[in-house]
Formats: C-alpha cells, structure tokens, sequence
C-alpha cells in the first residue's frame, strides 16, 4: 500500500470513527454538556459524511474481519439514524396540509421571519426585502434600539406594533397589518429574553393565537444569556400555554433549535403543535454566512385549524439567518 493510500485509508477510518461516536451521542438528550445538544443539529452532514465513508471503505478494504465488519455495522447505524430523522421532512405526508383554498383572502396570514443579527448593519437591504415580500406580519429578532429607529419606516404600513429592544442579542419587534389584542410580553426563563403572545384578528373578523418566541442558544457565552448547566424550558412553556388557549394558534420564530430535537418535539406534543416543514423540506435557515454547516433554526407551528397557502426560504441580506416566510390559511 502506497504512503498517500495508507493515510487516506486511516483518514477514512477516523472519519467513520468520528461520525458513528456523533450519531449514537446524538441520541443520548440528556447529557449535562452544552456540546452534546449541539450534536443534534448538523444531522445532514452526519448523513451524508456516513455515505461518504461507507462508500469509501467498503471500496478500499480487502481483508474483511470483525473490525471492518464493526465499522461498517456502525456507519449503517449511523445512516439509520440520521435518515429516520431527516426523512420526514422531505418524504413524508405533510404534517399541515396544504389550503384547500388560497382565494379567501380574508382568513389568509403571511408570516416573515428574520433574525436581523445585532450587529447587521444593511437596513435598507432588510427594508427592500420586507417590501417585496409583503408580508402581513413580520417578526424581527435580535434588534437593538439602532434596527428599531432604522426600521421605525415600517409603521406607516403595520401600525401594530409590540417592541422590546435592548442590547443582548435577544430584542424584538412584532409589525402587524391586523390589530392586535390581548398583548402579552413575557419573559419565561431570562431577564432580557422577551417573547410575545397576542390575539391577532384576520380580516374575516376570525382570530389566532400568535407566539413569537427567541430561546436562547445552546452554546455558553460570556456576553449574551444562556442555559450553561441549565435546560431549555421557556419554549415547554409556550407548549403548555397553546395546549390550554381557546384560539387557533401559530409559533413562531427563532427557536435556536432544530424541530427534531427532543425539546422541540416535547414542545410539538404538549401544545399539540404541528412542524409546518414535515413533508415540504428542511429550509435551512442558519448559517447563511455558510455553504455547508446549515440546518433550520427558524420555525412555524401551528395547531390544526390551519392550512398552509406558501413556504419559502428569503434571501440572505447580511444576517447569519436566511429570513423565511409562510402563509396560512385559517379554515
């Protein structure tokens, strides 16, 4: 075996090595380290590296004992497990079925997304975008007092409006076409971590629940909020407040999770929740400032009086989130 062949054949071992250990951790949820949820994320990376190296290895190898049968048994695992989560979303039925009818304008809200980054400065690329797009209610994190003054603009066209800025990562403002009633913001887990609640009422004269939530990141720091050596429970708690509300209701926001993760999915079950991208794709949302290491962190939930009219992913304008948009029938 020649010297670049050998070092390839160990690399590929290490790589399968390190793929399989990340799947099967993958699994373990409750871990006390801040990594160990981070493992959740990049799961089509995982699959794809599992194809890659299985393919790799079962091509180079000659001699075939345990060993080598013990690797491969482990990157079969890994591909199953990584595919029983992503297959979903590409392959299976749709967990919110499409409108039965776009027409009826009336019982029709269009939702955009963004996580703007605190220290974005392209405002008018941002405004651009908004303007285009059009949407009825547009939900905008991570804005300081500087992105609300840039932004004050949009008032003109949404004149209801739920603002808390400030200066950790964590602001918000809520810009909708349709009244609001019964505003509520809290501050479920963290001083400077807001969410919003509030009845928002459709042209028809119908009303929804709408969640606007920014948990924090998994990953500890030393300028931002955090959970270091806590749980996430501040989106539970959204889950068990839609579970006993009377309205429709729809989540959304930057939940700084992925949907398969065990919170999210503990979120979807105590709120009777349904994931808007199961069945139409993963929309990977974050990193935009990169071309491999994405997956989606901005999500819609919905209960099951809704259908959904349109999902799409927007262009990036200078943020590390692709903002994204969804419109939902009332029906």
């Amino acid at each position: 075996m020649s010297s670049f062949r050998k070092i390839f054949w160990y690399f590929v071992i290490i790589l399968s090595t390190l793929v399989i250990l990340a799947s099967l951790l993958s699994l373990v949820y409750d871990l006390p380290y801040w990594y160990s949820k981070v493992l959740d994320f990049p799961r089509l990376q995982y699959l794809i590296l599992a194809l890659l190296c299985f393919l790799l290895f079962t091509g180079l190898n000659k001699k075939w004992k345990v060993p080598s049968m013990l690797l491969v048994l482990g990157l079969v695992a890994s591909i199953y497990i990584q595919s029983v989560r992503i297959y979903p979303y590409w392959f299976g039925d749709k967990a919110v079925p499409d409108a039965v009818s776009s027409e009826d304008s009336q019982n029709t809200v269009g939702i955009m997304l963004a996580n703007v980054l605190i220290k974005n400065d392209k405002y008018r690329e941002f405004l651009d975008l908004v303007e285009k797009q059009d949407p009825d209610m547009l939900l905008a994190m991570e804005v300081d007092q500087k992105w609300v003054e840039e932004i004050a603009g949009l008032k003109k066209k949404y004149p209801h409006v739920i603002s808390r800025p400030n200066d950790e990562a964590y602001g918000m403002i809520l810009f909708s076409k349709f009244p609001l009633k019964n505003e509520e913001v809290k501050y479920l887990k963290h001083e400077f971590v807001p969410s919003f609640h509030a009845d928002v009422v459709l042209p028809s004269g119908k009303i929804f629940r709408f969640h606007g939530v920014h948990p924090v990141a998994p990953v500890p720091s030393d300028k931002y909020p955090d959970n270091k050596g806590e749980k996430e429970v501040a989106l539970l708690k959204v889950g068990n407040m839609v579970a006993e509300e009377e309205y429709p209701s729809i989540v959304a926001g930057d939940f700084n999770d992925v949907s398969w993760s065990h919170t999210s999915r503990m979120f979807e079950s105590e709120g009777e929740l349904k994931n808007v991208r199961i069945g139409r794709g993963l929309f990977n949302t974050f990193d935009a400032t990169s071309k491999v290491m994405r997956w989606p962190l901005d999500h819609y939930f919905v209960t099951g009086e809704f259908g959904v009219v349109e999902l799409k992913r927007l262009p990036a304008f200078g943020s590390d989130h692709f903002p994204i948009y969804a419109e939902f029938a009332l029906q």
